[in-house]
């Protein structure tokens, strides 16, 4: 009786002492550089008045931008997540020389500052780079144009994507497949039936992480779109563009429309293993 006790307690003391004030230190750093600062923009943004708004949001010039933020965002999410899928599977699938180069040169995005990046790709992409007075002879324009802000997105949100499937595939290793194949699969049905599922909870968290990324992104992007009005200008710049202008109204606006759409893709990562366990539960 007093070893179940003992045993009991043991279960029920902590290993590593001083939760609480680790806890406690943690929230209020949190608290400080992040909820702070993100208070602030909604208490200014819900202050505004509904007049405010409509005026800063029904800006033609704000929604034309707002459209080319989010459908750039997207479809450079939807291109990192597919591309990020085959350079995972062959990072962690293959060993073949400079496998570890690779999987370093994956993170370069996140080391190298965003506006060296725009630079780069402006210099390689632009009508008189490398590749831009090859695709400029065929009448195709990157840079300065809405592709070059998809590819810049895509830049920084490559790394998401391999990321947060690089641990899922390695912790499902090889087995699945050879159960599989020793039923009779053939390679299209193992990897439909077998491996899509194991990695889509993960596709669709690096995917919702590269939308918020780039849905935010200023520094890559401002060099390689050119920043036309109605065009290529980006939500980002135009925030900078109100704040320069002194209407503030206006930046706190558009920063608030970012802010809940981030939010909310951060959201939709946390509640998919909910919505993944319902389903597996349910079958």
């Amino acid at each position: 009786m007093a070893l179940n006790q003992s045993a009991a307690a043991a279960r029920g003391r902590n290993p590593l002492p001083g939760f609480g004030l680790s806890l406690g230190l943690g929230m209020a750093w949190l608290g400080v550089v992040v909820v702070l600062p993100l208070a602030a923009l909604a208490v200014r943004a819900t202050g505004m008045g509904a007049h405010a708004w409509l005026r800063a949001i029904n800006d033609a010039r704000v929604q034309a931008a707002l459209k080319l933020s989010f459908s750039t965002a997207f479809c450079a999410a939807v291109v990192a997540s597919l591309v990020g899928v085959l350079i995972t599977w062959v990072i962690v699938r293959y060993r073949f020389p400079g496998r570890r180069l690779l999987d370093a040169l994956v993170d370069l995005p996140f080391a190298l500052p965003t506006a060296v990046a725009g630079i780069a790709l402006t210099a390689i992409y632009a009508p008189t780079g490398w590749v831009g007075k090859l695709l400029a002879a065929c009448n195709f324009k990157i840079a300065y144009a809405t592709p070059g802000i998809v590819l810049a997105l895509v830049f920084i949100g490559l790394p998401f994507a391999v990321r947060t499937l690089q641990p899922v595939l390695e912790a499902l290793g090889r087995e699945p497949e050879e159960a599989a194949a020793s039923l009779g699969a053939n390679r299209v049905t193992t990897f439909r039936r077998v491996i899509i599922p194991e990695l889509l909870p993960a596709w669709l968290t690096g995917f919702s992480l590269a939308f918020a990324r780039g849905l935010g992104e200023y520094g890559s992007v401002i060099f390689i779109a050119g920043n036309l009005p109605y065009k290529t200008e980006i939500a980002p710049l135009l925030i900078t563009i109100r704040l320069e202008e002194y209407d503030y109204n206006g930046a706190v606006a558009i920063a608030a429309l970012l802010l809940v759409a981030s939010f909310l893709s951060l959201l939709l990562i946390n509640l998919l293993p909910l919505l993944f366990q319902r389903g597996g539960g349910h079958d």
